[in-house]
């Protein structure tokens, strides 16, 4: 892969109720500087932040927030309630780092939903998070049956310290961008199927048995592929361009049949090796096999790859999905239903805006000016939600108006940091050393750390230059 494409070739127009459809992503790319969000999109952040983001009171040595995610809260008469998830946990992370320019706080909330992240960690992966958590009126607890993941809680997690490092860089208390690495290893360890090399539905999958129901099975709605390449980069490790690659081999395949775009929330591995939507009752619902409260994101997760790298098989898919959607909503996004079968019959009458809102984003890769501008009207103007709607329209709607964060994909090399340990410490002076007397040897990466003046070459300049370094730390 090159270096990731940043976003700018997405446009919209701001402070506008009718807006001018946006160009998506071309050869040309402009590096990101800030971001580009409507009044519409800020004035709707206000709103969701006092409704949805809470602080951790029972908390005291350092700020906690979460995004509460539930319609229930403790009173002294309540059982133990549920009050937030990772899958919550990560959108919350992503739109306060979108909301850097916006938001003086905006820091301070990332922050503290690091910390919270950091206290609700999987029993599993390591470096991955507790899927459900409790209120129980004394303290913020794993839910029993939530200590382990759910990936695509994990998958925001680890993008949104990107997007930190990105806006605020890593030198401060939190060294975000080594965060993001260690989630990005343990989500590769602990939730990617390594035979079919796709994101299994979350770690505790991790000691299935591969002739386990759920060692080969997907939810759609982890195949946020964007992050794919960005993974790649960061990490240095080309297996994520194989999930990548997997991943787009399963969307054609599912989609080839009946060319709606339709994705079920569950698909499964059949017998013969196929993969096909996961019958009733899979895991959820009776509706494991439809989409779903699950796979009404793909419109969004899918479309952004094209958005932000150009990828084709993405804007297939955005053609495709938004041409079934234009057609079965008779050109009415309030008409577009919550819940379709494969074949794109819908099988509920109502609609939803966790439905509404992604097609959004798939409509940004359009070239139908009058289909965007309705999807946006409804999205805009839907009126009071739920945590799932609301959230899921703030994304849509920082996605929509270009001001996408785009991380530094490069992997960065700390100067001094000879010994790849995050930090530069007499330790890495005293390999410089034994390097300088032919006794050790440097990868690349510790090369680009130990040449300190950037000359080309590895020298006593550069080990002089390493101990100046560290005697003024």
């Amino acid at each position: 892969m090159g270096l990731i494409k940043k976003i700018a070739a997405v446009t919209a127009l701001t402070g506008l109720l009718t807006m001018a459809l946006p160009v998506c992503a071309s050869a040309e790319t402009v590096e990101y500087e800030t971001q580009i969000l409507s009044e519409e999109t800020t004035s709707f952040y206000k709103q969701w932040k006092e409704k949805y983001l809470i602080k951790n009171n029972y908390v005291t040595d350092k700020s906690q927030y979460y995004v509460w995610y539930s319609e229930e809260k403790y009173s002294d008469s309540n059982r133990t309630v549920e009050v937030t998830v990772s899958e919550a946990h990560g959108y919350g992370m992503l739109i306060a780092a979108s909301m850097a320019d916006y938001d003086t706080d905006a820091k301070e909330i990332f922050d503290g939903m690091y910390w919270f992240y950091k206290d609700h960690l999987s029993g599993i992966g390591p470096n991955l998070m507790a899927w459900q958590q409790c209120d129980n009126g004394s303290a913020i607890v794993d839910a029993p049956s939530g200590e382990d993941s759910a990936t695509d809680g994990d998958m925001d997690i680890a993008y949104a310290l990107l997007m930190a490092d990105k806006v605020w860089g890593s030198s401060g208390d939190i060294n975000y961008r080594q965060a993001a690495v260690d989630v990005i290893n343990d989500i590769m360890e602990y939730e990617v199927n390594k035979t079919d090399w796709l994101l299994q539905l979350g770690d505790w999958v991790y000691w299935s048995d591969k002739n386990d129901k759920y060692y080969s099975a997907a939810r759609a709605s982890d195949f946020i592929v964007q992050y794919m390449p960005v993974f790649a980069e960061v990490t240095g490790d080309d297996r994520w361009n194989k999930v990548y690659d997997s991943t787009y081999a399963v969307i054609n395949d599912l989609t080839s049949q009946y060319r709606t775009g339709i994705l079920p929330d569950f698909i499964i591995k059949d017998s013969a090796g196929k993969f096909v939507p996961a019958p009733a009752d899979f895991l959820e619902s009776a509706y494991d096999g439809y989409y779903y409260y699950n796979s009404c994101r793909t419109p969004w997760r899918i479309s952004m790859d094209y958005l932000i790298n150009g990828n084709s098989n993405a804007l297939d898919f955005a053609e495709m999905i938004n041409s079934f959607i234009i057609s079965s909503a008779g050109g009415d996004p309030w008409e577009i239903k919550a819940g379709y079968k494969p074949d794109g019959t819908p099988f509920e009458d109502y609609n939803d805006l966790c439905f509404t809102a992604p097609f959004l984003v798939s409509a940004v890769c359009g070239n139908n000016n009058e289909w965007y501008n309705e999807v946006r009207d409804v999205v805009v103007n839907y009126g009071d939600d739920v945590y799932f709607g609301d959230t899921i329209k703030m994304l849509c709607m920082i996605v929509a108006d270009g001001g996408w964060i785009v991380p530094d994909s490069e992997k960065t090399v700390l100067i001094g940091d000879i010994n790849l340990d995050g930090s530069v410490t007499l330790a890495d002076s005293v390999l410089l050393q034994k390097f300088l007397l032919k006794k050790e040897t440097f990868s690349d990466e510790q090369a680009k750390a130990a040449d300190i003046n950037n000359d080309g070459a590895i020298n006593c300049f550069d080990w002089i230059l390493l101990k100046r370094i560290i005697i003024n730390l």
